[in-house]
């Protein structure tokens, strides 16, 4: 529930998404990616989807994606700005850590919004202000942050529950393991192999 909930105040109120706005989804084959990808194709965005591997990008086009990057090294820019006409993103929702800052930033257009959060593999470090480029919107998001009442959390896990009640939101199985197995489950998440949401089994 708090990936759904996070991905959606991401792409409902930290950055209100518009029919036609274009966002680059990080991890775009990930619990929080796969619930982004669908919620601004529900709210009629454009989403291009950045994946380690061909089997994830499958995916993630299979969630809805209009396109698909797939990059392992952080340098994803120059094909982002192909696919808009050089234009960049309206949005970029990037948890990956330090390698892909700079291309996220790279990405966006003009006035574009960057949601930075909960980075796996570590934060950008210092940051100068000074030196963001075309006037972009910067902001790193947390949880306990974003949804801080119970009145707000009451009413935005309703909404998520309404979209999976009525097929518009799918919760995506990626794996299922023993209880006993749980070692193997983080090992998998850390490797990067996992796509969408684990289960484990008492």
């Amino acid at each position: 529930m708090m990936q759904g909930l996070t991905a959606s105040h991401f792409a409902t109120d930290f950055y209100p998404v518009q029919p036609g706005d274009i966002a680059l989804v990080h991890a775009a084959a990930g619990g929080v990616g796969l619930f982004l990808t669908q919620i601004i194709k529900r709210r009629g965005g454009h989403v291009i989807g950045r994946v380690s591997s061909p089997e994830k990008a499958a995916i993630v086009k299979a969630a809805g994606a209009n396109h698909v990057i797939i990059d392992r090294d952080g340098q994803f820019a120059n094909e982002v700005l192909h696919l808009t006409d050089a234009v960049g993103v309206n949005v970029v929702y990037d948890g990956s850590g330090p390698k892909t800052f700079q291309d996220s930033l790279a990405s966006l257009c003009r006035s574009g919004t960057f949601c930075w959060y909960g980075p796996v593999l570590g934060g950008p470090g210092p940051l100068d202000l000074m030196s963001l480029p075309r006037s972009i919107e910067i902001g790193y998001a947390t949880f306990f942050d974003h949804i801080p009442t119970t009145e707000l959390l009451r009413s935005r896990s309703k909404q998520l529950f309404d979209w999976i009640e009525d097929g518009s939101l799918k919760v995506m199985i990626g794996n299922t393991y023993a209880l006993a197995d749980a070692r193997q489950a983080h090992a998998d998440m850390e490797s990067r192999a996992t796509t969408g949401k684990l289960l484990l089994i008492p």
